[in-house]
């Protein structure tokens, strides 16, 4: 399986660099359970434009949706999920997404506010074995095209905690990257969503590229 998903990644980078064909796309992760897995419908949109105008990438902005449980998630190298509600992985879901995680793919999770206790229960019952450990500010994510030497940017207040990003590793490399009490994908939405101040949107897309980055040459 691992084979599987390098050789699908490799096809999708090399027809992008050769053809300039938007071959790559960021994908939305679907789940079950209730919770609104569809939250930010411009957030994914907007990261692909900017990290095609400031990373040289060809991201076809026009993102994918793909189900939790489908083989289709081994065709995306990043996938995003958030919300603000429950998650409940299948058996089969879960073992899908772990078998991703652990070939080669990436996951980012937006805390959308709520999501917190959905997700971590989600998480472990996609690796039972793990736990979310808090990704130091030296680690190479927050050192990409742009660098955050203090972790992760304040978007939007929840419950006045600091902004933390914690991951999931496999054999020391980062395969999940959760941002809590941050809300990067609410600063990627079209500006007039959320209204948030144009330094702030900004410092979300900065860390979303980086995000990318790390995903795409990790």
């Amino acid at each position: 399986m691992r084979i599987k998903i390098l050789i699908a990644l490799a096809v999708l980078i090399i027809s992008t660099a050769f053809t300039g064909t938007n071959s790559i796309k960021l994908a939305l992760l679907k789940y079950n359970g209730g919770g609104d897995w569809y939250a930010n419908p411009t957030s994914l949109k907007n990261l692909s434009l900017f990290c095609n105008k400031y990373l040289d990438t060809d991201i076809d902005p026009n993102y994918a949706t793909v189900d939790v449980g489908s083989p289709d998630l081994f065709n995306y190298p990043f996938v995003h999920i958030t919300g603000h509600g429950n998650i409940i992985f299948s058996d089969s879901e879960a073992e899908n997404l772990r078998r991703y995680l652990t070939g080669g793919g990436f996951l980012h999770i937006s805390d959308n506010y709520g999501l917190d206790p959905y997700i971590r229960l989600a998480m472990k019952h996609v690796f039972p074995e793990k736990e979310f450990i808090e990704v130091p500010w030296d680690h190479p994510i927050y050192h990409q095209k742009y660098n955050f030497n203090t972790g992760l940017p304040k978007i939007h207040e929840h419950d006045g905690k600091p902004a933390q990003g914690f991951g999931i590793f496999i054999k020391g490399k980062l395969v999940c990257f959760y941002d809590y009490e941050c809300d990067l994908g609410d600063g990627w939405e079209d500006p007039d969503v959320h209204h948030d101040p144009p330094e702030k949107r900004l410092q979300a897309l900065k860390m979303g590229a980086n995000i990318v980055q790390f995903a795409f040459t990790k």
